[in-house]
């Protein structure tokens, strides 16, 4: 870990960090998607500087946001600690698999990544608009089968997490909708997953030692905020409203970060 010499562009971060923490606490996904693609892209940073910092800036907004789903109930404890578990292992895995690809293969990597996550996010929005409300399951039933769902959903998340510096909650949100998760359940019980992968991924880059924390200063004064924010803003919507608009603006934006990844 050490500290970058400060550089006027920073102050841009605070402001990026409140914006990427309120959404991102409102669908559950810790905002780590964007910061590595903002340092990468306009900052400038190294590509694996950028994975930890992200992981390290990502934490207190996990945190705070989880905190608040748990207070209001809407935390499936289960099933955060079935996918939570999982991620453990695949979140140190990525972070040591991160260490044999140059930037140009971590962005390439990342930008593929993106786009085919980006595609998962609209099928299974496009399949939730098809299954009533009265079809949901109750989680508390879930069969042996979609216990492995969960364990192989929360590991890649794990991975994606360890490996881009990211949330890795594409894969867990996908896993919660494919476990016909309540939707007033899926935003905090996939940030409470993040939550451990983040932990877990970036115990696994400490060591490495590669983390920018003047970086990380600017970016958690705005997502703290940010993330206190979101959650009381979403109590607000009514909940057929919340997940569907906001998630397919979340997996457009991915998309078109992704291409511009692979053709930079």
């Amino acid at each position: 870990m050490f500290f970058s010499a400060f550089q006027q562009t920073y102050l841009w971060l605070p402001l990026i960090g409140f914006v990427v923490g309120m959404l991102a606490t409102m669908i559950g996904t810790g905002g780590g998607f964007f910061f590595p693609l903002i340092l990468i892209l306009f900052f400038n940073t190294p590509g694996h500087i950028a994975v930890g910092t992200s992981l390290a800036a990502t934490l207190p907004l996990c945190i705070v946001g989880t905190v608040g789903y748990y207070r209001s109930g809407n935390i499936h404890i289960r099933i955060a600690l079935i996918f939570g578990i999982a991620g453990i292992f695949g979140a140190l895995a990525g972070a040591a698999f991160t260490q044999l690809m140059n930037t140009n293969h971590l962005k390439m990597a990342f930008g593929v990544y993106s786009i085919l996550m980006a595609g998962l996010i609209f099928w299974n929005s496009r399949k939730k608009k098809q299954t009533s409300p009265n079809e949901e399951q109750n989680p508390d039933g879930m069969v042996q089968k979609k216990k492995y769902k969960g364990t192989f959903y929360g590991f890649m998340g794990g991975i994606i997490s360890g490996t881009f510096g990211t949330s890795g909650a594409a894969p867990v949100l996908a896993g919660l909708m494919a476990l016909h998760t309540p939707i007033r359940l899926v935003a905090g019980t996939s940030l409470f997953v993040v939550l451990i992968n983040t932990f877990s991924a970036l115990a696994g880059h400490v060591f490495i030692g590669e983390i920018d924390l003047t970086l990380v200063v600017f970016l958690t004064s705005g997502t703290i905020l940010g993330a206190f924010l979101g959650p009381r803003l979403l109590s607000h919507v009514k909940l057929e409203k919340r997940e569907t608009p906001i998630r397919k603006i979340f997996a457009f934006v991915m998309l078109i970060f992704g291409i511009i990844l692979i053709l930079t």
